[in-house]
């Protein structure tokens, strides 16, 4: 008996060797060669597995080696065309993986625009197929912009606003059910609901249609129920929310299970649920017809810093924050799903999210970039799909509803980035080669038609949104007899 010293294999001194003077014959050494194996240049020990018997006559350069050889880069081949196809079938299929963002050209951006600068974690921008408002700065109380989308261009320095709150105004929200209609959030503790004109105003608009006053502190957050008529949720910095019939200017359901700070709330598809995220760190699912709190996490980001949260069509939850050590994340909930580590940016990031095409757009206030996701029901759930990025910071953002994007170039999403002068519109396309209606790309989406009346809603029913075609384009709907400012009010009866 002897030993191979390279692959420390016990070999017989009979016409017997390792498979390593085969594999390794251009490294034998002379004591190798006529059968008096004392070494063999061949793998590491880790490679013991490797070794066999095999007959001397296969010497080196024989018509044995040349066959071997020749099976084994068959087998090679075969294995590497095997594995270059499971490298194909494991990169993951989706039609928005290619999605791309592009800016706008100077000439379709809104330039000096004074945008607000005060201390609060909103958006800043709310807009519709129609029109565009952007809270702006202004003296001896809050004022708002709002102007037609169409209206691009340097915005004159005198053109009116809407002024009716003493206090600046801290976040707006256009009324899913009609485009005219826009509800405010002040720090003067009020809510107030305006009607916006289809013709340029000639002067200020100071008279709203209804005030909603029921807060005792700053109201902070404005949102419009998804599917019932004039519902209206206000959350001020008093810890209450309050929801409205802004038909009647009542309110209809308050509820103060926070006992600290709200920093969003978001309705889920149905409306039948919201959920919130304060500073107490708890993210909740609250039944307001219950008026109790349905579900409950604590710190689903373990940093201090703000929260936010969104429903996904799914009827999970996408929240962003921080880390403990102030790293910014990602969430997507039910026990839970997915957490993804993302940045150490100060900034509060705004999801933004696409019901459609399941996708959420991440704006961080102070950041020059956007990021988007896509959320699925495989692992890992929430599949980053690219980043657009600008050189100049984002002080705000607002997202066009579905139906006013541009479907002729495949557009499935448009943000209206806030500068510190000016409001500059970024188009995510799907890169497509036909003209034609892409189907896949454009489900039916949430029209302007609500599903219910509020009464309806507070009786305990619920509905999904009244999905419209996207296939010829939207047009906004021209109410009968509407004319400029004296246009019928259908979004608010009472």
């Amino acid at each position: 008996m002897d030993l191979c010293r390279s692959c420390w294999f016990t070999l017989e001194i009979s016409p017997v060797t390792c498979l390593h003077l085969i594999w390794n014959a251009p490294k034998l050494s002379p004591d190798c060669v006529g059968g008096n194996v004392r070494s063999c240049d061949g793998p590491s020990p880790s490679a013991l597995w490797n070794c066999t018997s095999l007959n001397l006559r296969s010497a080196p350069g024989s018509r044995h080696q040349r066959r071997r050889e020749n099976r084994n880069r068959r087998e090679t081949s075969k294995y590497s065309q095997n594995r270059g196809a499971m490298s194909r079938s494991i990169v993951r299929q989706s039609k928005f993986r290619h999605v791309f963002g592009q800016a706008a050209k100077a000439e379709q951006c809104y330039d000096d625009i004074r945008v607000s600068k005060v201390t609060w974690d909103s958006s800043f921008c709310a807009v519709n197929p129609k029109f565009l408002a952007v809270i702006v700065e202004s003296s001896g109380g809050g004022a708002f912009l709002v102007m037609p989308v169409s209206q691009t261009g340097r915005v004159d320095k005198n053109y009116p606003m809407v002024i009716g709150h003493t206090g600046p105004v801290l976040d707006i929200d256009w009324c899913p059910h009609n485009d005219n209609i826009l509800a405010s959030g002040s720090e003067d503790c009020s809510a107030m609901v305006w009607q916006i004109p289809d013709h340029t105003p000639t002067r200020p608009l100071s008279e709203p249609i209804v005030t909603l006053e029921g807060h005792s502190k700053r109201v902070g957050i404005v949102s419009w129920h998804p599917t019932a008529r004039n519902v209206l949720l206000t959350a001020g910095s008093d810890n209450l929310i309050i929801i409205w019939n802004v038909g009647t200017g009542e309110p209809l359901i308050s509820m103060d299970d926070h006992p600290d700070l709200i920093y969003n709330v978001s309705w889920n598809r149905n409306g039948s649920l919201f959920c919130t995220t304060s500073k107490d760190r708890r993210l909740r699912v609250c039944d307001p017809r219950k008026r109790e709190v349905v579900a409950e996490r604590l710190a689903p980001h373990e940093g201090i810093r703000p929260m936010r949260a969104i429903f996904t069509r799914e009827g999970n939850i996408f929240s962003t924050g921080f880390t403990r050590m102030s790293q910014r994340e990602l969430g997507l909930f039910e026990e839970p799903i997915a957490l993804l580590e993302m940045d150490t940016s100060n900034g509060v990031l705004l999801p933004f999210y696409d019901a459609d095409t399941n996708i959420v757009y991440l704006c961080g206030k102070g950041d020059s970039s956007i990021r988007y996701f896509e959320i699925t029901e495989e692992p890992p759930y929430v599949h980053y799909l690219s980043t657009f990025s600008s050189k100049e910071p984002q002080r705000g953002m607002g997202f066009m509803p579905k139906r006013g994007v541009d479907v002729s170039k495949c557009e499935i999403a448009r943000l209206y980035k806030l500068h510190e002068r000016k409001c500059e519109p970024i188009m995510m396309t799907v890169p497509r080669k036909s003209d034609l209606f892409q189907d896949d790309l454009y489900p039916d989406t949430a029209g302007p038609e609500p599903a219910m009346e509020a009464e309806e809603w507070m009786e305990g029913r619920d509905d999904d949104p009244v999905l419209v075609s996207m296939r010829d384009g939207y047009t906004p709907p021209q109410e009968p007899g509407a004319q400029g400012g004296q246009e019928e009010r259908p979004g608010l009866t009472a």
